[in-house]
């Protein structure tokens, strides 16, 4: 049970943290003995929601140009692991084929500037004898 006394340590070292940064000595005190049983203790609060009407926040203008939306994966609500991978591995495949596919056009697109530029181009000047 070396867990417990290491437990306890820590419980008594942060207790003491706490009474030094707040000057506190009375309030809090490390337990003299570890509990026989442990009760849990449940407390029902109930909530009430309030509707307040307020006025929408001002449209703020951006002077850069936003971004593409980010797909952020919604949350894992038990289900299946597999699945979930699978998922994202064919949405990771997808992204990579759209930047490769975005490469290969930008290439495309400058190599046809390059020759453009190139045909032309004037001719080179006689050379000189």
């Amino acid at each position: 049970m070396k867990w417990i006394t290491e437990r306890d340590a820590l419980i008594a070292q942060t207790l003491a943290f706490v009474q030094s940064v707040t000057g506190k000595k009375d309030d809090l005190r490390p337990p003299e003995s570890p509990p026989a049983a442990f009760a849990l203790t449940t407390e029902i609060v109930t909530v009430q929601a309030i509707a307040v009407e307020t006025d929408p926040p001002p449209a703020i203008s951006s002077p850069v140009p936003e971004a593409r939306p980010v797909q952020v994966p919604p949350p894992r609500t038990g289900g299946d692991f597999r699945t979930e991978m699978q998922a994202r591995i064919a949405n990771f495949r997808k992204h990579q084929e759209r930047f490769e596919r975005e490469r290969e056009e930008y290439c495309a697109a400058t190599l046809t500037k390059v020759r453009a530029a190139i045909r032309d181009a004037a001719p080179p000047p006689p050379a000189a004898k």
